[in-house]
């Protein structure tokens, strides 16, 4: 993941500041427990496309 494409990237459900999980290929927003897949180097940054990170998972 590109860190320029990374710093302009933001969570579309609440504009929050992502994190990349290079081992698990995600985005994660943690103010709302969002991941973001990123698939063949693209974020597929599309809110039904995200997986809810349940509380008890490490971030």
């Amino acid at each position: 993941m590109d860190n320029a494409l990374l710093e302009i990237l933001a969570c579309p459900a609440c504009k929050g500041k992502l994190h990349y999980k290079k081992e698990a290929q995600e985005l994660f927003c943690s103010a709302c427990r969002l991941a973001y897949p990123v698939k063949d180097d693209i974020p597929v940054m599309l809110i039904e496309e995200a997986r809810q990170v349940p509380a008890d998972e490490e971030v």
